[in-house]
């Protein structure tokens, strides 16, 4: 079960990294697509999907009764949002990658 989780997770973090690109496509111009950026945000909101899915079955707390992989999707989709956010407030920079 944890698998399905683990992928939902990824699948949270693509669908929030895809939305994140559009829109900055549509706020700027020549926005360039850095896929190595991508592939590691979508790594940890995968990694976070799992681990706040299995914090939440520990806990014994469910989803209308039910333990399933949308659990993973949502907390991915929202733990990657939550991670590149936290990291430009502190470091102050929009991206993990230097601008060229």
């Amino acid at each position: 079960m944890y698998f399905y989780i683990l992928i939902a997770g990824f699948g949270g973090g693509v669908v929030r990294g895809l939305v994140g690109f559009i829109k900055h496509q549509y706020s700027y111009k020549n926005v360039g697509f850095n896929l190595p950026y991508f592939f590691g945000m979508a790594f940890l909101s995968g990694i976070i999907g799992l681990l706040c899915a299995m914090a939440v079955k520990e806990a014994g707390l469910t989803l209308e009764g039910v333990f399933n992989p949308a659990l993973g999707f949502i907390a991915g989709y929202a733990g990657g949002d939550f991670i590149e956010n936290i990291y430009k407030i502190i470091i102050k920079k929009s991206s993990l990658y230097s601008e060229k």
